[in-house]
């Protein structure tokens, strides 16, 4: 397996997502790593925020998205619904499910949302954390354990700025090369949970030969928006002998942190 396989060269779809009705047909583009029928849990995250985003409405911003996977996702036609568990002034607690054209849920995520308002604020007085590299100073590089042509890692666009593959501890910028969902722009918050279910294939710490790390979760927190088509994963994985672990990722984009992501980790034995 190359790292070629993520050359823009490739032959691919146009969008991780086509509208089929109300229904969203997924890509080859969505294509994980650990089964060639189901998808990486990127894009499906970035399609239920997608839902919130669009029930909280434009006076609200998302804080905090978790999207917990079910099943796997599998590579067909999906569903997608929204609803308020409460409204308020100041903050909205919202819900929302993936599921088959079946009825089966294959997904569902919770999210705030708090009111946008210009509150100024005094700037901190401890020191900011380093940057690394923009995507520009930094290194391409495309994931090595993807077995087929066209896939999540066809249609994203990954640079190393900080660190090495494998070590357990990198910080890589990821922008995605095609929509989300074709006929849309990406709004900051799809371009971030795209993204962001990577943290543990970027920070892989554990022989693949050896070892699986699925995550059955993914928790993002966004301080504010991020600015761009680049998102950066500074991604650290933690395994642990009882089988589990997890990563924590600091998001930025290229003018600074924008929040932070955590995926909690199944660790198995290959052949287990």
């Amino acid at each position: 397996m190359s790292h070629a396989l993520n050359d823009k060269r490739v032959t691919q779809p146009a969008a991780f997502f086509v509208p089929h009705g109300a229904a969203f047909e997924a890509t080859e583009l969505t294509r994980g790593p650990w089964h060639p029928d189901f998808q990486h849990a990127g894009p499906p995250s970035a399609l239920l925020a997608r839902s919130l985003e669009q029930l909280a409405g434009d006076t609200f911003s998302l804080s905090r998205v978790t999207v917990e996977i079910l099943k796997p996702i599998p590579i067909a036609r999906l569903v997608t619904s929204a609803s308020a568990l409460r409204a308020g002034r100041k903050v909205q607690w919202l819900r929302a499910e993936l599921k088959s054209v079946d009825g089966t849920t294959l997904a569902h995520a919770s999210a705030v949302a708090i009111r946008k308002a210009e509150v100024p604020v005094p700037t901190p007085t401890a020191a900011a954390r380093e940057c690394p590299p923009g995507p520009e100073a930094s290194k391409p590089f495309g994931f090595p354990f993807f077995s087929t042509d066209v896939g999540y890692h066809t249609g994203m666009e990954l640079r190393i700025a900080q660190g090495e593959w494998g070590s357990g501890a990198i910080a890589m910028w990821m922008r995605m090369r095609q929509p989300l969902v074709l006929g849309e722009a990406p709004t900051p918050l799809q371009r971030v949970m795209t993204a962001a279910d990577s943290g543990n294939g970027v920070s892989l710490c554990l022989d693949l030969r050896h070892y699986s790390f699925v995550n059955p979760d993914l928790t993002v927190y966004l301080h504010r928006a991020p600015v761009g088509e680049w998102v950066c994963l500074d991604a650290r994985t933690i395994p642990q002998g009882g089988g589990r672990g997890i990563t924590d990722t600091r998001l930025l984009d290229e003018q600074g942190e924008i929040g932070r992501s955590n995926q909690s980790l199944i660790i198995e034995a290959r052949g287990a």
